[in-house]
């Protein structure tokens, strides 16, 4: 069987407060199932050249960060990308690396429900970009299918239990609207989510659409 590898774009490296629990080391990798209309990696995505790893080697380059994960009960974010593209190389990596580092996977859930399942098993927590729980509105801004992501959320939700789970619902210029916020913020608790699970916030566009990036 051939070894997977990753596709790594970048490393960031002593995150603090943005990819979950105690200092994190960002990996940023290729390939996504979505066009979202102001994508933060659109740019790093089309001009940045991937360097395929194997686990190991991805795990050496993280060792410089071992003694600022053990200490604040850190670990490493895989990032966009789409991590769960990569579930059979994040099973292989969760083998390889430091049982006490945390693996977060941020994701949108645009993947078979195979992908999700093994995350699921590899992973201590998760970072769901929900977008927008109105399909319609899904569909314009993703390209993707709104269903689609609803039906894995609610697997995960399942298999992990909310506490592993952290959605983010967006308030997206030119997209939905305040009331279409709190709206899909009411859909994910009526799915059995708390409000401390959502994250709300507002994307603050800072280029035209050709060039866009979200940021927070």
């Amino acid at each position: 069987m051939t070894e997977p590898r990753y596709p790594l774009l970048s490393l960031s490296r002593l995150r603090m407060g943005t990819d979950g629990a105690g200092v994190t080391t960002l990996i940023a990798g290729a390939g996504c199932p979505l066009s979202c209309r102001w994508c933060i990696n659109k740019q790093l995505l089309r001009e940045g050249r991937a360097t395929p790893v194997t686990a190991a080697e991805l795990v050496e380059k993280l060792r410089i960060d071992d003694l600022y994960f053990r200490a604040t009960g850190g670990g490493v974010c895989f990032g966009g990308g789409e991590s769960l593209l990569h579930a059979p190389f994040l099973r292989a990596f969760r083998a390889a690396a430091p049982a006490d580092w945390r693996v977060t996977l941020e994701t949108s859930l645009a993947v078979p429900e195979e992908s999700v399942r093994l995350g699921a098993e590899n992973a201590d927590f998760f970072i769901v970009d929900c977008k927008d729980m109105d399909p319609s509105v899904y569909r314009r801004y993703t390209g993707g299918d709104g269903a689609l992501m609803e039906a894995n959320l609610r697997l995960l939700l399942r298999l992990v239990g909310r506490s592993r789970i952290r959605v983010r619902v967006p308030l997206i210029p030119g997209f939905n609207s305040p009331e279409g916020q709190a709206a899909s913020a009411r859909a994910l608790l009526a799915m059995g989510f708390s409000q401390q699970e959502l994250d709300l916030f507002s994307y603050v566009i800072r280029e035209d659409p050709s060039h866009s990036t979200e940021s927070r």
